[in-house]
């Protein structure tokens, strides 16, 4: 496995529409930030409200309903096996509610405000 080139310590609680318990457990993580994100702004969907067609998300995108977001991208199927090595219960709740997130390609965007890069 290649060395990530950034690592992101989340440092606060992320907002987003997972409930506070679970958005709680990432706090303290070191996740890999994807490749090509560094800092970054994104355009984001809550992961409970985000379609699952790729037509019915840029339609949500053309109404409005996307953030845009300061932050950094993570490969959603990594960060949630690392949460799930320190909160088991964490990590379930997202491979319950959001198994259409956690699979490769699929990407968690963390508000820059809850990051700070992380010594590798």
């Amino acid at each position: 496995m290649n060395k990530p080139d950034w690592i992101i310590r989340i440092v606060a609680v992320p907002p987003g529409e997972a409930p506070l318990w679970v958005r709680e457990k990432w706090v303290g993580l070191d996740l890999p930030a994807a490749r090509y994100s560094g800092h970054r702004k994104f355009l984001s969907i809550g992961v409970l409200s985000l379609p699952r067609s790729v037509l019915a998300q840029w339609l949500a995108v053309f109404r409005g309903r996307a953030e845009l977001i300061a932050g950094y991208a993570v490969e959603a199927l990594p960060a949630v096996n690392i949460l799930g090595h320190a909160h088991p219960e964490a990590a379930a709740w997202w491979r319950e509610n959001t198994p259409h997130l956690i699979a490769p390609k699929r990407y968690l965007v963390f508000h820059e405000e809850v990051c700070r890069i992380a010594d590798i």
